[in-house]
């Protein structure tokens, strides 16, 4: 969403002075996206208010770190949302620690021919259905562009766990994806190796 600076530097002194309307302006305008931005970490549509309301508590406490010369306000409010689910996940979530063998790396090829014809959306409600810990590492890693150090970071788990869960929603994803043909020759090949 893009606002001018006159409406950024509003809402931001609104916000500060603790103004109950121009802080619910803020909230109204910021809703539906940072609710999104909830939703595709967390598929419990519950998790994700509650995460979306703390993370806007969060918003109206820290407000005056925001600097408008810095950044874009609605950037700096989906940055402390996913900051904000990500520790709702940790909080929620369980992850073990797992490692992927190198040799495993290549089974994860999705051909960018059947994700050209899918809709975001779509490719959405298919990650919900993966592991709560597998697609949050997925989020990070595809949607917000994290590096597996960043998210071992903020999700207390090592660089393998989550180059792991990666891996593994990647190929679960495929899984469902893949034409009926090549999952049939994919078990074939499995078969043939035992």
């Amino acid at each position: 969403m893009n606002l001018s600076k006159s409406q950024t530097e509003k809402l931001v002194k609104g916000c500060i002075n603790n103004t109950r309307t121009v802080q619910e302006a803020l909230y109204k305008l910021f809703y539906a996206d940072m609710l999104r931005v909830c939703c595709s970490y967390l598929p419990d549509k519950e998790l994700a208010k509650e995460a979306l309301n703390t993370g806007f508590l969060k918003v109206f406490k820290s407000i005056e770190n925001f600097d408008i010369e810095k950044g874009e306000l609605g950037g700096w409010i989906r940055k402390i949302m996913i900051f904000t689910t990500i520790d709702l996940c940790r909080k929620e979530l369980k992850f073990s620690s797992l490692t992927l063998d190198e040799q495993d790396q290549d089974d994860f090829f999705i051909s960018p021919s059947v994700l050209e014809k899918l809709y975001f959306e779509d490719i959405l409600s298919h990650v919900r259905l993966l592991p709560y810990a597998t697609q949050t590492v997925f989020g990070l890693y595809v949607l917000d562009g994290y590096t597996h150090k960043e998210i071992a970071g903020q999700l207390n788990i090592s660089e393998g766990t989550s180059r792991w869960h990666l891996a593994e929603a990647r190929r679960k994803l495929r899984a469902q994806f893949e034409p009926p043909a090549k999952k049939d020759q994919a078990t074939e090949r499995s078969d043939k190796a035992k």
